[in-house]
């Protein structure tokens, strides 16, 4: 008897997400399961302006339905996004400190949506005549059918009705497609049909080899065809010009039956590679957007973790401003997350955003009435000072400008635009009361001359401790030298910084060398707190968050100080006095800041 082959096709597509499924591997079962597949659309050019793009789906739009490609559409819409964004991401980094931020309305994004809207119309109609050419189409292949099966049935005339036979067939291939949930059933007993005729044939055995042959050579042609698809760089183009061979196998006759099993697993393998890489495709794409997610979720984490409400300072809220816009930088960085929380992640961060810069707007507004009642004070300070020039109670006087100058650094911020001006002002009053003093006591060198002799002494009594000297003993003797230097007068102005400068570096010698302050033992007790809260993530990051922000004021307190250093005058001796009262505060400051450091260190190593 003779038998038909056994065309096995590819399975329905559900989901463009996955890999169409292996058709059986048996002869006795038919799988021809043809979808609707958009042919694919040519390599596009890449668009730098959004007039472009406009222009690109105008020219889409004024096509028929059938015509437009989905790909094509949904990569101008990308397009359009990422224009749209990066537009909106320009406008806002042009914002000035504390401005809302308003979108500017766009009439090529209004027209570039009038356009999708034509689109989706069009397609909408084209698909609902598909679908009518599919019913259509359906049920002339089922008469087809039945006439087949009608044929097969009449065994005297099998062999007279051959050609009818032939041409039945030839209409059936050509009549189009039908819907893909009838698809597979028909084709069934389509080839049930003509399986069975062919049973019933008593055909000249040339004439079916012939047709082997044929059929043979068209089946080792898409076989070739799908293996040169394995070297296809795009994924897509290869996986769509596959569903192509599927449906022109499905249409090509039985080969001889021995070789059946064998060409139909070449042809099987080879499209296995095609989906193989094409299920890879959407895998790595999903897991790029996973990691995306992950990336945003962990910045709209950041950004909404920074505790607004405890920001009270310039300083603190330039750090945190640089932690925003860091945020946002990172955030241009990643790529696209899942497209169900792509926007809800956007909306979030953005939230998030504008509700720490709109808190800075205010705070900054705030304090602008705060530094206009500061510059009033300041100015009170200068009249104060120039009402005091010509004092010759210079004890009494001293004190009062020496208190007004702590005073001073007691009163916040100015408007940068006075401060310069105001601080000039108030030094050069009390200069000038400093020098009319210096020129009157000019006869308590001699004095000051001892007192030099005598606190050269204690820093010689200090210098002399032996390392041996038990740490009790150490303390006792740099009370005593503290107590009689701070009993010794007045020395040479000249000398004054220059001999306090030497003892203190031997004061801070002695209490490096023998721990006097206590500083190692608190270090080795902040290494114990840090070590007895391991493995609690949270407090080791409160504890970090707090010493950081100790940090960061002290590094804005050196910042502050060195501008502050530059409007001393040097050539006056009050000036010179209080420029290293500021160099000993910015040393003082710099060692706290290695402090914190080291200790912010002991806490990420546990961390790590």
């Amino acid at each position: 008897m003779i038998t038909s082959e056994t065309s096995v096709q590819k399975d329905t597509v559900t989901d463009q997400t996955l890999n169409p499924a292996v058709a059986p591997a048996t002869e006795a079962e038919v799988a021809e399961t043809s979808t609707i597949q958009e042919t694919p659309a040519p390599r596009h050019p890449d668009y730098s302006t959004k007039e472009e793009v406009v222009a690109a789906l105008a020219a889409i739009a004024e096509k028929e339905g059938e015509e437009i490609q989905r790909d094509e559409v949904a990569r101008l819409r990308m397009y359009m996004s990422n224009m749209r964004k990066a537009e909106t991401d320009a406008e806002i980094a042009a914002l000035a400190e504390g401005e809302d931020y308003a979108p500017t309305p766009d009439p090529l994004e209004e027209q570039f949506k009038s356009l999708l809207e034509t689109v989706k119309t069009k397609r909408a109609e084209a698909l609902a005549r598909q679908e009518a050419e599919q019913q259509r189409n359906y049920e002339r292949k089922e008469l087809i059918i039945a006439t087949l099966s009608q044929m097969a049935e009449d065994t005297d005339n099998v062999n007279r009705v051959y050609q009818q036979f032939k041409d039945l067939q030839q209409e059936f291939k050509t009549i189009g497609e039908v819907s893909p949930t009838e698809s597979t059933g028909q084709w069934k007993r389509y080839q049930t049909a003509v399986e069975h005729f062919y049973d019933q044939l008593k055909v000249n055995k040339d004439l079916r080899d012939y047709d082997f042959k044929k059929n043979l050579e068209a089946k080792e042609f898409l076989c070739g065809e799908a293996e040169t698809l394995a070297g296809e760089e795009d994924v897509l183009t290869a996986f769509h010009r596959l569903q192509e061979l599927h449906d022109k196998w499905k249409l090509i006759g039985p080969v001889a039956k021995e070789i059946r099993e064998e060409l139909w697993n070449r042809f099987k393998d080879a499209s296995a590679v095609v989906n193989k890489k094409y299920q890879a495709h959407f895998e790595e794409r999903k897991a790029r957007e996973a990691a995306n997610e992950e990336g945003k979720n962990a910045l709209c984490e950041k950004v909404e973790s920074i505790e607004i409400a405890s920001i009270n300072s310039f300083g603190d809220w330039d750090a945190a401003t640089k932690q925003i816009i860091e945020a946002q930088e990172e955030w241009k960085k990643l790529g696209y997350a899942s497209k169900k929380n792509n926007t809800r992640l956007y909306t979030r961060f953005r939230e998030a955003c504008d509700k720490f810069f709109a808190a800075k707007a205010e705070f900054y507004k705030s304090m602008k009435d705060e530094q206009s009642a500061n510059l009033e004070k300041k100015i009170a300070l200068c009249e104060k000072a120039e009402a005091l020039v010509e004092s010759t109670e210079w004890k009494k006087t001293s004190d009062i400008l020496t208190a007004m100058q702590k005073e001073w650094r007691t009163i916040g911020a100015v408007p940068r635009r006075m401060s310069d001006t105001v601080w000039k002002r108030f030094l050069a009053a009390c200069d000038a009361f400093f020098e009319r003093k210096k020129a009157a006591l000019s006869g308590v060198r001699q004095a000051e001359q001892s007192n030099l002799k005598e606190k050269k002494a204690v820093i010689a009594a200090l210098e002399a401790i032996e390392a041996e000297t038990p740490r009790e003993k150490v303390i006792e003797i740099v009370k005593q030298q503290q107590a009689r230097w701070q009993e010794i007068g007045h020395v040479p102005f000249r000398e004054k910084d220059k001999v306090y400068d030497r003892y203190r570096a031997v004061l801070n010698e002695i209490n490096n060398k023998w721990d006097l302050r206590g500083q190692r033992a608190g270090k080795e007790k902040f290494v114990e707190n840090v070590a007895d809260m391991a493995g609690d993530t949270q407090r080791l990051l409160r504890e970090r968050d707090r010493l950081t922000r100790i940090l960061e004021s002290k590094r804005n307190e050196i910042k502050t100080a060195e501008n502050n250093r530059g409007f001393f005058n040097t050539k006056s001796k009050s000036g010179e006095a209080m420029l290293r009262e500021i160099e000993r505060r910015i040393q003082n400051t710099r060692s706290e800041i290695a402090d914190l450091e080291e200790k912010i260190g002991v806490i990420n190593s546990h961390l790590d």
